[in-house]
């Protein structure tokens, strides 16, 4: 499942909540570009991560969970595999949630180092969810997280409070602006029945 010659070690991380009719049929059809990414003929070939002590890629049927702790080497066109499966667990999802990815320079040394050479580690934050607004809600949840964390550090909590409510109107501005960007984007009704609506039709479970 590794391929040769490879700049990064790849890992990813996170819970995902999923609707209760989902299966692993479903998860292997939703990350089908990972693992043919790997080099697997299925999800459960490559759901083991480089690394054994690292869980993999899991899914809890009783809490309906896709566990990711997952490492694989690869390139920097893994970014697209990363697009795809975004794309398509948003399907599967009951609400929102984060993946942390991280691309660790596998070719940086401690001569580079040395020789004041910059690595190229990377880090993202993916999201995925049901709707927009679920995916901004996680997002809101995560800034306000971490600003209330380093805030902390000069401010007790109870003094944050107008923060947060800043930080809530800036994500409410964001939404109301995506929903004005759809219904513009909307066909009016009554227009002969046209296929005016454009975007990827939603998967359906079976």
């Amino acid at each position: 499942m590794t391929k040769f010659n490879t700049t990064f070690e790849i890992h990813l991380h996170g819970s995902v909540p999923l609707r209760d009719e989902v299966t692993f049929d479903h998860l292997q059809d939703a990350l089908r570009a990972l693992w043919v990414y790997a080099g697997a003929r299925s999800l459960k070939e490559c759901a083991d991560s480089f690394y054994e002590e690292e869980p993999g890629i899991r899914l809890d049927s009783n809490d309906h969970l896709l566990q990711i702790c997952w490492t694989i080497k690869g390139e920097d066109d893994f970014r697209q595999v990363l697009d795809d499966i975004c794309m398509c667990l948003n399907d599967l999802t009951r609400e929102g949630a984060a993946l942390e990815v991280t691309f660790y320079d596998s070719e940086f040394d401690d001569e580079d180092e040395a020789q004041g050479r910059d690595s190229r580690d990377d880090f993202l934050m993916l999201f995925v969810g049901p709707t927009p607004a679920a995916i901004m809600q996680v997002q809101r949840d995560l800034l306000v997280q971490d600003l209330v964390t380093l805030m902390e550090r000069h401010f007790d909590a109870s003094e944050l409070s107008d923060v947060v409510l800043e930080v809530d109107k800036l994500f409410s501005k964001r939404f109301d602006s995506l929903v004005n960007s759809l219904e513009i984007s909307t066909p009016p009704k009554g227009n002969g029945g046209g296929s005016g609506h454009s975007g990827r039709r939603p998967r359906h479970l079976h």
